[in-house]
């Protein structure tokens, strides 16, 4: 396989690996249709910037580190559900409070940067993504690639992760999507915040299995 045969075969697995459901779409979707676009596209550059050090990490080895050093792995997922867990407990707790409208959350100080820290922290809180990561480079990167491919992958990745979520952004801020929003906000918060628990709760019951 020639290097840009491998290098799109890469970033079209890492592609339909971020549009799999899980938190890195709720808090997009959620920021997207409950705050502004600006916030939706905040929160899709955070989880591009953890792209960026995803793919980085798995350059550098840390797929393997996490492979070979069992607690290591294990403590991540338990970190990375108690802070999936933190975040539905923060949309859970919010969504009786009423919808602000676009314009004075984006005119809020600090918002979107908030949502971009955001993005980060949840797309980094999963270490199975860090493993998906490194699964994919193990099976699709050759022994010994061009040097360049090291540079070139990480801002690649940070396309195809940025792009994805920014598509997500932008359709959920659309009209429509907030009209539904609108009527539904309590309800639709408490979805949200139920489906993150389920996954934070998912990584931190899988870490003790693994663990017995």
């Amino acid at each position: 396989m020639n290097t840009p045969a491998f290098i799109l075969a890469i970033l079209g697995a890492l592609w339909l690996g971020a549009m799999l459901p899980g938190p890195s779409f709720v808090i997009v979707a959620r920021s997207a249709i409950g705050q502004s676009r600006l916030d939706g596209l905040a929160s899709a550059l955070g989880m591009g910037i953890g792209g960026i050090l995803f793919a980085s990490l798995a350059l550098a080895g840390l797929y393997s580190v996490l492979q070979t050093v069992e607690w290591l792995y294990l403590g991540l997922k338990l970190a990375g559900g108690a802070y999936l867990l933190h975040v539905s407990y923060k949309i859970w707790r919010g969504a009786s409070q009423p919808f602000a409208l676009p314009g004075a959350v984006a005119a809020r100080p600090g918002s979107a940067r908030k949502s971009f820290w955001t993005g980060l922290a949840t797309q980094m809180s999963n270490p199975k993504t860090a493993i998906w990561y490194g699964s994919i480079f193990a099976a699709l990167l050759p022994q010994q690639p061009p040097a360049w491919v090291y540079f070139a992958l990480p801002p690649l990745v940070f396309l195809v992760e940025f792009g994805w979520y920014a598509i997500v952004a932008l359709c959920f801020s659309a009209q429509g999507p907030r009209a539904v929003y609108l009527r539904a906000k309590k309800w639709v918060d408490r979805l949200a915040a139920c489906a993150m628990a389920a996954l934070g709760l998912r990584l931190i019951l899988t870490a003790r299995k693994s663990g017995l």
